[in-house]
């Protein structure tokens, strides 16, 4: 794959289709890792955020270059699932928004957008497969609210994007933009690699321990993991409900809060407002946790931490979570067994069709005592409410931490670690992920936490702390 292919526009849309529907076979790991690897200003050159689309009267426009740009760099990266007639869907698509809202003054606020969805959610019009071999037929069901509330806002469904197979672990065929030899994280692979490609300004995510905020640090973008249950999950295939988060990919903080506004229950714009320009009180936590992080991504977090001080925001460290191996064993239990719960019926009947990572998992789910899956529940219940007391004691507004354990691993095997997003999560706060900078040449982000419900707030101050650390990758 040449530089071009990823970080130039594309050429004149072609009007052959992509392949068949079903997701394409997984790419060779091996070689080079940086052999025809775009750069990051490259990237930066083809990608748009949602603040930046054309006019109204451009929309029809629009999807011609979207076409021909997935069509010229999606063979090698693999981020949305192949589907037999996309070119005529899509301006079908763009077409029906003019005749729904012919007056553009009426148009709502993501008129035109195109937007990628993980392959979890089902979308009308669109089958849904979960990354998986399983029929699809199997696996039909009403569209995602998510999904809906996007369409009803004037987005348009670029696509399903690739995921590792039910959200869980299995990873995709999706490769790194920034480097192709490069894991892009996971689960929400395609949905990070689409938006850091310059695919799609914006894509949906689901975000169950880290496959939200790591795939955005690792393809150097913006990932915003809401508090819990703040986006409404039906529609959606289950990991684990007690965890599972719809989440959003943007380019910047500024197209996550357009998506927020329209995505979140009861969204508050005012409070989002009032916290414009403001500086949180930012918790370090210190201790055990960070210490999962490489020494490369401390070093760098330690330098994001310094510049945020020099820019006037007060920075206090507390040591935190010094049972983290507790925190991570509980969280694999509940994940476990409600896996194998979720998947209890289709199981049963397709198990050989399971990927081996996916099956091995669901067989130790279904070996847990219901007493211990019931303990690891309460406990982290008592876990949530402790971590969000130490926030009003130290009078800590959000904590900051890296997004990831390091910058993408090399390969395509797995899709590295969500060490160090699995606190967070297991809590149900809110979380956004900026980025950071470059470690080896590769994106790393910051990660910013707030209270439950909090979202609102937690956006504004990451657009703030955004532009004080000026990481566009």
């Amino acid at each position: 794959m040449t530089e071009s292919r990823v970080g130039a526009e594309a050429g004149p849309p072609s009007s052959s289709s992509p392949s068949p529907a079903s997701p394409s076979p997984a790419p060779s790991s091996t070689g080079s890792p940086s052999a025809g690897s775009p750069t990051s200003g490259s990237l930066s050159s083809g990608r748009r955020a949602v603040d930046e689309l054309p006019g109204v009267g451009e929309h029809l426009e629009f999807v011609e270059h979207l076409l021909a740009r997935i069509e010229a760099v999606d063979p090698d990266l693999h981020a949305f699932v192949a589907e037999p007639d996309r070119a005529g869907r899509l301006r079908d698509e763009v077409s029906s928004l003019s005749r729904r809202w012919p007056v553009p003054d009426s148009r709502p606020g993501l008129y035109g957008v195109p937007v990628g969805v993980k392959d979890v959610f089902h979308a009308d019009g669109l089958p849904t497969h979960g990354g998986s071999q399983l029929p699809a037929e199997v696996l039909t069901g009403p569209q995602a609210q998510a999904v809906t509330r996007l369409r009803e806002a004037g987005a348009v469904v670029a696509g399903k994007t690739v995921t590792a197979e039910f959200a869980f672990m299995a990873p995709g065929p999706t490769r790194n933009p920034h480097r192709l030899g490069h894991t892009p994280g996971g689960s929400s692979s395609g949905s990070a690699a689409a938006v850091a490609a310059g695919l799609v300004p914006l894509a949906l995510g689901t975000q169950t321990v880290g496959s939200v905020v790591r795939p955005a640090a690792y393809c150097g973008i913006v990932g915003f993991k809401p508090s819990y249950g703040r986006i409404p999950v039906d529609g959606l295939i289950a990991n684990a409900p007690t965890f599972d988060t719809v989440g959003v990919l943007t380019s910047d903080v500024a197209g996550a809060v357009r998506a927020a506004a329209v995505l979140l229950d009861d969204w508050d714009g005012r409070t989002h407002a009032e916290q414009g320009g403001g500086r949180p009180v930012l918790g370090v936590p210190e201790g055990p946790y960070l210490g999962q992080a490489t020494p490369e991504a401390l070093a760098a977090f330690a330098a994001q931490v310094a510049r945020l001080e020099a820019a006037g925001y007060a920075v206090r460290r507390v040591r935190l979570l010094a049972d983290i191996d507790a925190v991570n064993e509980r969280n694999t239990l509940i994940n476990l067994v409600e896996l194998a719960r979720s998947h209890e019926p289709l199981f049963a009947k397709y198990a050989d069709s399971y990927h081996e990572v996916s099956a091995t998992a669901i067989r130790q789910g279904e070996r847990i005592p219901t007493a211990d899956y019931a303990r690891a529940l309460d406990e982290r219940a008592a876990y949530a409410s402790d971590l969000v007391a130490v926030m009003e004691t130290e009078h800590i507004d959000a904590w900051i931490a890296p997004s990831a354990t390091g910058p993408a691993p090399e390969g395509l095997a797995t899709t590295g670690s969500p060490l160090m997003n699995l606190p967070w999560t297991q809590a149900r706060l809110p979380v956004v992920g900026v980025p950071a900078g470059l470690v080896a040449g590769l994106p790393v982000g910051l990660q910013c936490v707030a209270r439950p419900g909090e979202d609102e707030r937690l956006l504004a101050w990451a657009g703030a702390i955004e532009a004080t650390l000026g990481e566009r990758q």
